[in-house]
């Protein structure tokens, strides 16, 4: 697979046109960092994806990749090109934007990608309200987190996207969102009955470091976050069980299979469990949740309905 590194002579003179599809492939691959995960998140083989930047670079007359061992890097004027395609990318949601706000609004459908303790804590609300304000706009719902979510989103397969702080979230300041802080998630410990500590009415989560742990997936935002929590408690927690459904989790905890770390924003599941809750000695352990949508999005009328409500109801669950 050959990739084009020495300069290219520039075809286009008056006119200038980029393939905007073929964008979205490099603004991808900038994200990713080759050309194979590139390839997974886009749903192409990497062939494809390669034939799709060497036809970019052919367009513009500029080399958009080099070599770098047995991968791929992007060049300066790749960066370059990455900088304006931000400014093009929200200028084209304004403009769709617009055109929405110019008709009557509150129509069309809108798609939510959040993650699953948002689902059941966070959006219930919001959509219920949202359904009598706007009877005829449909929101669909998808379960994603980061980095998959934000795929989605640079895609337009997702509209809005819901998300907790994590690694694999985008940075605060990146351009390519208009980003919106909703709650702080504070994350109890779950115990189960007859625990040495369950009579506390505040556990040291450092005196847990010798439990058996169940803990959701690595490169989950709640399994990541638990990590990043005991390991700033001192302590790598000893994980027995790779569980992301809140429901299971749970009834592992009631059966004695070891201790957990779970969100407020799914509390209602346990109310009838037989297990023991409670808050973490000093400052609590939490995460951070927040909306975001392509920039420019933000102006679209049935958008900015959708955000409306999830910053209430958020408003409401940190009440």
């Amino acid at each position: 697979m050959e990739y084009v590194s020495q300069p290219l002579s520039q075809p286009w003179g008056a006119a200038f046109s980029i393939d905007l599809r073929r964008l979205t492939v490099l603004r991808e691959l900038e994200r990713r960092g080759s050309l194979a995960r590139t390839a997974e998140a886009l749903h192409l083989t990497p062939s494809a994806v390669s034939q799709q930047l060497a036809a970019l670079a052919r367009d513009l007359g500029v080399p958009l990749t080099e070599r770098d061992g047995r991968g791929v890097r992007l060049t300066g004027q790749a960066r370059v090109l990455l900088a304006h395609a931000e400014v093009i990318a929200a200028q084209l949601e304004r403009a769709r934007a617009d055109l929405a706000a110019y008709g009557e609004g509150g129509r069309g459908t809108v798609t939510v990608g959040c993650f699953s303790s948002g689902i059941l804590g966070l959006l219930p609300p919001a959509l219920r309200t949202l359904g009598d304000r706007l009877p005829q706009l449909r929101v669909d719902v998808v379960e994603a987190e980061p980095p998959d979510l934000f795929t989605a989103l640079d895609g337009g397969q997702v509209d809005v996207a819901v998300a907790v702080d994590f690694a694999a979230a985008p940075p605060h300041t990146d351009r390519r969102y208009t980003r919106e802080d909703l709650l702080t998630d504070v994350l109890d410990i779950a115990l189960p009955p007859g625990h040495r500590l369950a009579e506390r009415a505040q556990v040291p989560l450092r005196e847990l470091a010798t439990d058996a742990w169940i803990v959701g997936k690595s490169l989950s935002c709640c399994g990541a976050v638990t990590r990043s929590v005991c390991a700033a408690a001192g302590f790598t927690p000893d994980v027995r069980h790779d569980v992301n459904d809140w429901a299971a989790l749970a009834g592992l905890v009631e059966a004695g299979q070891g201790v957990a770390l779970v969100p407020r924003l799914v509390r209602s599941l346990y109310t009838h469990r037989e297990l023991v809750l409670r808050p973490a000695r000093g400052e609590p352990p939490s995460r951070n949740v927040f909306v975001a949508v392509r920039a420019g999005a933000e102006r679209d009328p049935v958008v900015a309905a959708v955000l409306e409500e999830l910053r209430t109801a958020a408003a409401r669950v940190s009440a």
